[in-house]
């Protein structure tokens, strides 16, 4: 007896464990399918909720989630796959959205041109044979690429193009320039669907851009590098933008003049040192000559206009000292202690 006593307790614990499908309310729950939501109008028991928290709360999600997929097994259902499936209703709750819903995706511009035009869409084998390499080869992705290279291993170089050219790697360039080329594409759709006005890539012609644009984007590009463009070089009759608003587009414009001169590091900071521990005030003594110079010669000047002149002196030019007797012809000389000095020979 006490085994098969031992045996119902062990089988009544198992059952336990398995709560029954039915839940009874005292008010029936408020329960929307197509969003996968159930209201419980019921007040809470304040007693079991004081006593033991987590097991009353843990017991009434049950039983709400419970009902909830009560629901879902009364909608019909379908097989997919080797699995059961049920189709959700409309939603019949209104829940509140931060953004509107998105709407339908705007056509891209070949789609657009595809409509027009009646263009549809051929869907891909996934393999093709090739009749080169005589098998059945995939038509995209990394098999393909392999297919190809075992396909090309020889490339022919053109007559007019170098021996040398590594046809190869040019193979190689011109795709990566159409996947490029398809995500400036991409791009421009994007900024076509948001409805953003953006400048043409390429050259700017004058409906895209006025030649103060364009002389301001010049500007601001040249002083976008560390040094706020103190060692750009300039081109020829090159202008600097001016008008309202060009400096705030200038970056660092508003912080002060870059440190960076042309002078070397050493030399610079050699210079700041002596002129921190240098006490003296400095000398310029080129200045300090001329100035010295100019104080004299206006006191020569203010001498001569106060000394009074000589009277009974000669009109014209002045007269010069005499020398010495005339020495006769090539005989002698003016000064005895002088050596002749060679000039025009008097006739």
């Amino acid at each position: 007896m006490d085994v098969v006593k031992a045996v119902l307790e062990k089988h009544q614990k198992e059952l336990d464990k398995y709560k029954p499908i039915t839940v009874e309310k005292h008010l029936e729950c408020r329960i929307d399918v197509g969003t996968l939501l159930i209201t419980d109008p019921n007040d809470l028991d304040d007693r079991q909720l004081a006593d033991n928290k987590e097991e009353y709360l843990s017991a009434l999600t049950r039983d709400n989630t419970q009902l909830l997929v009560n629901a879902i097994w009364e909608l019909p259902t379908e097989r997919v796959d080797e699995s059961i499936v049920a189709k959700l209703p409309e939603p019949t709750t209104v829940l509140p959205r931060l953004r509107k819903p998105p709407g339908p995706r705007p056509l891209t511009k070949w789609e657009k041109f595809a409509k027009e035009k009646g263009i549809t869409k051929k869907k891909k084998d996934k393999k093709t044979y090739d009749d080169v390499l005589d098998k059945w080869v995939p038509t995209y992705g990394f098999k393909r690429a392999e297919a190809e290279k075992d396909k090309e291993w020889v490339l022919e170089v053109p007559q007019n193009a170098d021996p040398n050219t590594d046809m190869f790697q040019k193979k190689i360039d011109l795709r990566n320039e159409k996947v490029a080329k398809n995500e400036i594409q991409r791009m421009k759709n994007i900024v076509r669907a948001k409805k953003i006005e953006m400048p043409r890539s390429g050259y700017l012609g004058p409906e895209a851009a006025s030649s103060n644009q364009l002389l301001t984007a010049v500007t601001v590009a040249k002083s976008s590098t560390a040094s706020v463009g103190k060692f750009q070089s300039k081109l020829p009759k090159e202008k600097e933008a001016r008008g309202l608003g060009v400096k705030e587009l200038i970056p660092g414009g508003k912080r002060k003049a870059s440190h960076i001169s042309a002078q070397p590091e050493r030399e610079a900071n050699l210079d700041l040192i002596k002129s921190v521990l240098n006490k003296k005030p400095k000398l310029d003594v080129e200045k300090a000559i001329s100035l010295q110079k100019q104080d004299e010669r206006m006191e020569r000047e203010a001498e001569s206009a106060n000394k009074p002149a000589k009277k009974g002196g000669k009109k014209g030019k002045g007269s010069r000292k005499a020398v010495g007797k005339k020495p006769k012809g090539h005989q002698g000389q003016r000064a005895p202690g002088k050596k002749g000095q060679a000039g025009r020979k008097r006739r």
